[in-house]
């Protein structure tokens, strides 16, 4: 349970937007939206290499930069 404590003199606004980024950065959204419908282990296994793929040309090109 993500807990917030509204600072003297912050506003209600403020504090909302701390605890929205909270909880987007836990994930938990995504996890909700994955368990939704069911994906099938090659489908996720072939994501997974397409992620991997896409990381590793990603950091190559700022190597080389």
């Amino acid at each position: 349970m993500l807990k917030i404590e509204v600072k003297p003199g912050e506003s209600i606004e403020r504090a909302l937007k701390r605890y929205k980024r909270k909880y987007r950065n836990t994930k938990r959204l995504d996890e909700i939206r994955d368990r939704q419908e069911f994906t099938k282990k090659s489908v996720e296994k072939r994501k997974t290499k397409k992620k991997a793929q896409y990381k590793e040309k990603f950091l190559n090109e700022q190597e080389n930069s």
